[in-house]
Formats: structure tokens, sequence, C-alpha cells
């Protein structure tokens, strides 16, 4: 294709989350829990939900028929679809198969990709395989589509509140509002036993909640300090998180977010100089000895950071936690539900030329950090305006839930627990629960073939 492509990124995106949620106060009463252990230990607010009327496949198509539709786009303008996903139905047939059914029709199906599969981090991947591709030699010119989806449901007890359910659908390519940095990402990756699905004939995983958190802050150290390093290659003036106008990260539950950034600053004042340590970490010089390894679970030093960072907080990473505190822990969709709070929390042109670092986390375990430039081309109805406007469209939708008391809550999901690998099965959620345009399972044969189809 010639010369090599600029300023590849996100061109637009959908969110999706289902039409139902739990309120995470009523659902403290209902577990008999200390008042603020949901809402106030975790910081989540409600918690979205999936009857057994939707699935991996549905969501996904969900998000995706909503990008195609509002885009208006061509599908024979399409050259890559992945999918990012750890909601895994099928050993071998893949999400991004069902998702052909929509291309299929217009006889599009020159398209490359698969599904991606590794804890929370899928989605990311997937999308980083989509970038990698518009900027190679392979690229035909064409756009890529990633959709990234999860529902997340746990077993009854303390982690059931950390649940939740959504799915984005992106388009990628050349001139995009949102460009990815390019030669910084920095990854971490090893082995670990944090939080896993080994059971088959089970939608639950196995979590050990302590190594889990060691596992995220550790990946976290190490990310963050690598991006730093290949930062200031690129430019030597990069101060870290004083250089980033937005620092967004995975959510599992929104309180280990705001850790998160304080992790952050705890880096930077350990990485500091004895000088500028004092100047810009005032009162926090008894903390200069620590060494990161040490300090996971130290309250003294999370407290001082997490107060130390609040106004940092409040300016580059609260915005982020929209979707995240009324939705919940989407998963694979999780960083870039976040994504989508940020953006819909200011208007246009209070984001063009903002920079912003995104963490993404996925147990087993796999990490990266990345960056993002906003971009405008400054015309009426430009990308940035267009894919702001749209997302606004999806948020929206929140506040048109229906909020579910705990009791019925619980009984939908002994529904898709006693179900979850049954066939045949014909589905008893409500279709008129969900949100027009859903697509919904109808049914599962015999020969554990899914049908579906979409609410009018």
């Amino acid at each position: 294709m010639g010369a090599r492509v600029e300023n590849v990124g996100i061109i637009a995106m959908e969110l999706y989350f289902p039409s139902q949620y739990v309120d995470q106060t009523a659902l403290e009463t209902f577990d008999g829990t200390s008042s603020g252990k949901y809402t106030i230990g975790l910081g989540q607010k409600k918690m979205g939900f999936c009857s057994d009327r939707e699935d991996i496949n549905s969501i996904c198509m969900t998000a995706l028929h909503r990008l195609i539709e509002r885009q208006d786009i061509n599908l024979h303008d399409i050259g890559r679809l992945e999918v990012g996903t750890e909601t895994i139905i099928d050993k071998s047939k893949s999400v991004k198969s069902f998702l052909m059914t929509l291309f299929a029709k217009e006889g599009a199906t020159d398209i490359e990709g698969i599904d991606t599969t590794n804890a929370c981090y899928g989605g990311t991947a997937a999308l980083f395989n989509a970038i990698n591709w518009v900027e190679s030699s392979s690229w035909d010119g064409r756009k890529a589509i990633v959709v990234a989806g999860d529902i997340a449901v746990y077993g009854k007890g303390p982690a059931r509140p950390t649940g939740g359910a959504g799915a984005v659908a992106m388009l990628i390519g050349p001139d995009a509002p949102l460009v990815f940095d390019r030669c910084v990402r920095a990854s971490y990756m090893t082995h670990a036993y944090d939080f896993y699905k080994p059971d088959l004939a089970s939608e639950f995983p196995f979590v050990d909640g302590k190594l889990s958190i060691h596992c995220y802050l550790s990946a976290l150290d190490n990310c963050y300090n690598l991006f730093c390093k290949k930062m200031r290659k690129i430019d030597p003036d990069f101060k870290g998180l004083l250089s980033l106008d937005g620092m967004l990260f995975h959510s599992p539950y929104s309180k280990l977010v705001q850790k998160s950034l304080a992790r952050v600053c705890f880096n930077d004042f350990l990485n500091a100089s004895e000088e500028k340590r004092e100047v810009q970490f005032p009162g926090l010089s008894e903390f200069k000895n620590h060494k990161l390894e040490d300090t996971y679970f130290d309250r003294d030093v999370e407290k001082a950071f997490m107060t130390y960072s609040l106004e940092l907080f409040q300016n580059k990473t609260k915005p982020s936690l929209n979707i995240a505190q009324n939705v919940g822990n989407m998963y694979t969709p999780s960083l870039y539900g976040g994504l989508v709070s940020y953006l819909t929390s200011k208007n246009p042109q209070e984001l063009v030329g903002k920079k912003i670092g995104l963490f993404s986390y996925g147990s087993g375990l796999a990490s990266t950090m990345y960056s993002i430039n906003i971009c405008d081309d400054h015309s009426k109805g430009s990308k940035l305006e267009k894919l702001i406007t749209t997302l606004n469209t999806s948020v929206i939708l929140l506040e048109k839930r229906e909020c579910v008391e705990p009791t019925k809550f619980s009984e939908l999901m002994d529904v898709r627990t006693k179900n979850y690998h049954t066939a045949p099965y014909k589905p008893s959620g409500s279709i008129d629960k969900l949100f027009p345009g859903t697509y919904y399972l109808v049914e599962i044969d015999d020969q554990r073939r899914r049908t579906y189809d979409r609410k009018v």
C-alpha cells in the first residue's frame, strides 16, 4: 500500500450494557453484609447483569450491529474483525464466526481475524492485532473492527458484587481521532493462578483475592516504569503521571482503580531525585527507602499516597469510572468502558490535544500500558465530535435501565447457573426487558446449536 499510514487508532466506538441492574446498596442489605461494603469498600453503585436470554454471542452481535448502523459502515470496507473475550461457550467455534452472520448477508466474507482469550486482557490483545494490521505490509486499505465482550458472574458470596456485563465495538483505521502512540507499549507477562476458569461446566471462576491484587499491582509497577522509560526515549521531558492528562485502568472494582492511581504516584515518588521529591511530594520522605515489592499490602503507604493523589485522581482518573461504577466489571471491555466514560465526561474542545495513559490487565497474567492522543480536524461534524456524540447516546441508556430487586436478581442468577450446560434449552428470561436492537438467544437445540433473534 506504499508509505506507512499515519494517525492509526479508534475512529468510532459503541458500548452495550444490559438493560437490567441490581443496586449495590440493596445488595448489601440482601446479603446481610455491613453497610458500605460494596458501595464504599468496592466503590460500586449498580451492577448490570444478563438473564438467560443473553450470552456472549448475543451481546457482541448487539454492540457490532449498533456500530455498523450508526456509522453507516459498508461491510465490504472491513478487512479484519477481531474479538476479545474470556466468556467461552464453545471450545472450538469462535464468537467471531457468529458475528460473521452480519457480514455474510452482504456477501462480505473476506475478513481476517479471530477470537483472542486471556482473561480481561483479550480485548486489548485483539485491539493491538487490529492496530498492527493497519500499520503492517499486510494492510489492504480497509478498516478493522474490534469487539470485546464478557458476562462476569460469580457464585453467591463476597465476589458476586464484583460482577457485570457488557460489550464494546471499535472501528480501527488511519486518520483517527484517538491515535495510538507508537513504540511505547510496555507489557508485563508471567504465570500466576490469581483468577482462572478450569471448570468448563461452570461460569464461575476460581479466585485468589489477595494474590489477584498482588498480581495486578505488580503488573502495574512493571508496566508503568517500562512505559515511562520508553516515553523518555521519545520525549526526554516526559514526567510520568504529570505529563498525562488522563490515566485509565482496567477496573475489577472502582476502589482498586483509585488505589492504582495512588500506586502510580508512589512509583513517581521512588523514581524522583531527592531534590524533586521534597518539592513534588512534601511530607512523604519517611517512605523513601521503601521497596515496591514489599508494599503491596502496606496500609501506611497506601493511605499516604491515596491522600496525596486525591486531586490527581479527581482530575485524571475519576472521570473514567462512570460505566465501571454503574455497570460493574465487564472484563475485556472494562478498560474501554473507562475510555467511553472519560470521553463523555467532557466536550470535544476540552479533549483535543490530550494524552491519556491506559493500563490493561488480565489475570494469569497479561498486562500492558500504552497511550492515546486525542486529535481533531477542527471541522464541523468532525470525527471526534461524531465519536463523542455517538457515545453519549449509549451512555444515556444507563438511566433507562430497569432496577431489579436483589431477590429477583438472585433468582435469575440461579436460572443461569442451573441451565448453564443444558441442551436442548429454551430461555425463560423476558424479551420485553431488553433494549430495542438487542440480540437474544432463542434456543439451544439438542445438538447444542444456538439461534438468535433481534428485538425490534
